[in-house]
C-alpha cells in the first residue's frame, strides 16, 4: 500500500525537468514536461515499491560523468539519462526527478567526465512495474543499458555498501615506448615482453596501502584519507585493434581518490619511458609534493563493483540475492564490444590523446618537490572512484 504523501504526489501537476535526450538549446538542453507511461491511469497505484539495486553499462562519451548537477542544464550527465527514463517509464514519480532524495537514490562510483561503466551499481526505490527493465531502456540512448535488477534490504545503500571497485584502462601500448621513440609511427610499435614484465613489476609496487597525497588534488599529506588499500593492478598481454596495439591495465582497491588511478598510470608511465627513475615511487608516497603526470580519461572504465560483507550477511537468507551478475555476465560483455571498446579505440585513433598527451611529459620535474596545492582541471570535479566522502571502506 502507498503512503498518503506518495498518493498526494500523483495528483500534483507535473513539473518541468530536465530531458538529457531531447533537442538541444542554446545550453544543451531543453525543459519540457515528461510523460510517464502510466500516467492519469492509477496504474501505479497497483505497485508496489520496493529497494532495488540496477546494474548500469554506458559509454561515458559525450557525457560529464556519471552524478547530476542538480540545477545545471549545461552538461549533461548519465543520471540526467536515467532520472528521464524512470520517469517516463512510471517507475518513480515525476516530482522525485528534482529531488533524487525521495527516492533514495545512491551511485556506487561516480565516474569522470568521459568515463565509461561495464559495472556501474545505483541503489533507489521503485514501483515494481511490469517489464520493468524493458521499460527503462526504452526510454534510455542505446549508450546507456540497464543490465541487470536485484531486490535489497531497505537500508542497503549502494555506495556505503561498497567493499571495492575494479577499474580497467585501455591504452595503445606505445605509451610503454622509449622517449626517444618517433611517434609520429606508433601505430607500428609493439610492446616487447622484456618491457611488459617490467611495467608489470612496477604496477604491483602499487599493492598494499600507501599515501596517495600526490595522486589527487588538494590534499595534506598527512591527511588520513589519503592512504588507500590496492589490492590488484597488472597489465594484460597485449591485442591488435584497427592496426593499433592496445593493453589493458586492471586496478583493484578498496576506494580512489579524484584522478588517482589516472596518476598511479601516469607516472608508472614516466618511467618506463625514461623520464624519471624507479625511486620516485616511493618519494610520492613521502610526504613531499612530488610533481605526478595524470593520464588521459579516454581508456578508463569502471568495471565492477564488490559487496562482499553484504553477500556474506544476507545473500544467503533465503529473502535477498547476492550481488553478483554471473548470469549478466555475456550482455556485460556484448555491451563492451559494442559500445565502450570502439568508442576507446575510435577517439584514439583519431584523436591521438595519449601521443599527444606524452609530449608533456617533458614538463614535468620529476625531481623538483612541486610547491603549493595541486589544482583541479576545470570540467573535472568528479571523483574517478566517485567515493565523494573521500573515507577509505
Amino acid at each position: 500500500m502507498m503512503s498518503e504523501e506518495s498518493e498526494k504526489t500523483l495528483t500534483m501537476p507535473l513539473k518541468r525537468v530536465e530531458e538529457g535526450n531531447g533537442d538541444s538549446g542554446e545550453n544543451g538542453h531543453i525543459r519540457k514536461k515528461l510523460k510517464s507511461d502510466v500516467e492519469d491511469t492509477g496504474d501505479e497505484r497497483k505497485h508496489p515499491k520496493r529497494k532495488v539495486v540496477l546494474l548500469l553499462a554506458y559509454s561515458g562519451k559525450g557525457y560529464y560523468g556519471m552524478q547530476r548537477n542538480a540545477g545545471s542544464s549545461q552538461f549533461k550527465t548519465i543520471e540526467d539519462e536515467l532520472v528521464t527514463a524512470l520517469i517516463k517509464s512510471g517507475c518513480i514519480p515525476d516530482n522525485h526527478g528534482d529531488d533524487m532524495k525521495k527516492m533514495s537514490f545512491q551511485r556506487c562510483a561516480r565516474t569522470d567526465k568521459g568515463v565509461s561503466a561495464a559495472g556501474q551499481v545505483v541503489s533507489l526505490k521503485l514501483w515494481m512495474i511490469e517489464d520493468l527493465m524493458e521499460k527503462i531502456n526504452s526510454n534510455l540512448p542505446t549508450q546507456i543499458r540497464v543490465l541487470g535488477l536485484k531486490r535489497v534490504t531497505g537500508g542497503f545503500n549502494s555506495k556505503n555498501s561498497c567493499d571495492a571497485r575494479t577499474y580497467s584502462y585501455m591504452l595503445p601500448t606505445v605509451a610503454f615506448a622509449p622517449k626517444s621513440y618517433n611517434t609520429k609511427n606508433s601505430t607500428a610499435f609493439r610492446l616487447d615482453p622484456e618491457t611488459l614484465q617490467r611495467v608489470n613489476r612496477l604496477f604491483a609496487s602499487y599493492k598494499g596501502t600507501h599515501n596517495f597525497h600526490n595522486f589527487t588534488s588538494q590534499k595534506a599529506a598527512r591527511d588520513p584519507s589519503a592512504r588507500r588499500y590496492i589490492t590488484e593492478m597488472s597489465c594484460s598481454e597485449p591485442f591488435v585493434r584497427s592496426g593499433t596495439e592496445f593493453a589493458e591495465i586492471t586496478v583493484r582497491g578498496q576506494s580512489f581518490m579524484m584522478h588517482q588511478i589516472r596518476k598511479m598510470i601516469g607516472l608508472i608511465i614516466a618511467v618506463v619511458k625514461g623520464y624519471t627513475g624507479e625511486e620516485v615511487l616511493q618519494r610520492s608516497w613521502g610526504e613531499e609534493k612530488v610533481d605526478v603526470p595524470k593520464a588521459p580519461g579516454l581508456g578508463l572504465v569502471l568495471e565492477k563493483v564488490h559487496f562482499d560483507r553484504y553477500n556474506k550477511r544476507f545473500g544467503g537468507d533465503g529473502l535477498h540475492e547476492c550481488l553478483e551478475w554471473t548470469e549478466e555476465e555475456q550482455a556485460i560483455m556484448a555491451f563492451k564490444e559494442a559500445h565502450i571498446y570502439p568508442s576507446i579505440v575510435e577517439t584514439e585513433c583519431l584523436e591521438d590523446s595519449m601521443v599527444n598527451w606524452m609530449a608533456t611529459l617533458p614538463i614535468h620535474d620529476f625531481e623538483a618537490t612541486a610547491t603549493g596545492a595541486q589544482v583541479k582541471d576545470r570540467g573535472q570535479d568528479d571523483d574517478e572512484e566517485g567515493n565523494g566522502s573521500d573515507s577509505a571502506l
